[in-house]
């Protein structure tokens, strides 16, 4: 069996573009042995995935992306090895899932105001039965021709101080981490270098995620594929000894460096999370 692995992968039980089971088969037809479902706030997928995975005799993770608050920064604190069923991370995820619902609506009255009619509408069938999420309106101004491409949307009218900027209400990042690790599961702090913080910055965001009970961290990531990254990555890892996870944070084909699997791979004196999942 491949031993190619990735520990960050989406699905439409958040914003992905593919069904949880589209996700797996594709993980397998890539060669991917062991996959994590790491959806937004949910683990609604995560069943489908598990009986998808059995079928393809494919290990399945179970896994969440929590959006949390440090010091009015949102981060996004990955779950592995969660028991979905857990009440407490139940509870959790319910209030974020509202807080969720509330920002989609109010994304949508922002951009109908400002004159582009559907927009509410075009995200909700996109969601389908997911919360609508600022990727699900940037598919809609794509797809509806009022953008070029996703990073203009995001330029124009999602980023933060544009029209349609809303927000999170999400929950503190210790109370995240408390969650994943009630529900049995390793907090892993997901692609460091995407929040553009300086070197002193992320210093303290790890300073507070591992005072709070964070286990690890995306070292190699999709989002950060280059070798000198890695390399950054895996020496903030060391320094703060934290178990090092893959990554691609996959959300749709045709995105190469964020392929399911496509993640570069550990340097190899890191601790691999992978080796303290169950």
């Amino acid at each position: 069996m491949s031993g190619l692995y990735d520990l960050h992968c989406h699905s439409t039980a958040s914003d992905g573009h593919l069904t949880p089971t589209e996700v797996v088969a594709r993980a397998a037809g890539l060669g991917v042995a062991t996959l994590a479902l790491t959806d937004h706030d949910t683990v609604a997928g995560v069943a489908e995935a598990q009986r998808a995975a059995a079928a393809r005799g494919l290990r399945l993770i179970p896994g969440v992306e929590l959006s949390v608050l440090w010091q009015r920064r949102t981060l996004h604190v990955v779950g592995l090895g969660v028991d979905p069923q857990e009440p407490g991370l139940q509870a959790g995820l319910a209030q974020m899932q509202r807080a969720r619902q509330e920002r989609g609506e109010a994304i949508g009255e922002r951009l109908e105001r400002a004159g582009l009619h559907g927009a509410r509408a075009g995200a909700r069938a996109l969601a389908g039965s997911a919360d609508m999420t600022r990727a699900h309106y940037a598919r809609w101004l794509v797809e509806s021709g009022q953008v070029r491409g996703f990073e203009q949307a995001f330029q124009r009218y999602l980023r933060q101080g544009r029209v349609a900027y809303v927000p999170g209400d999400w929950v503190a990042m210790e109370q995240g981490i408390e969650w994943i690790r009630g529900a049995g599961g390793i907090a892993v702090l997901a692609h460091p270098l995407g929040y553009d913080l300086t070197g002193a910055w992320l210093r303290r965001v790890l300073d507070a995620f591992t005072a709070a009970g964070g286990g690890g961290m995306e070292v190699a990531c999709g989002t950060s594929p280059q070798p000198r990254q890695v390399q950054k990555l895996g020496g903030w890892c060391r320094r703060y000894e934290l178990l090092a996870s893959v990554g691609s944070d996959f959300h749709a084909p045709g995105y190469p460096s964020r392929e399911i699997g496509a993640a570069p791979a550990l340097p190899e004196d890191l601790p691999r999370l992978l080796d303290a999942l169950p």
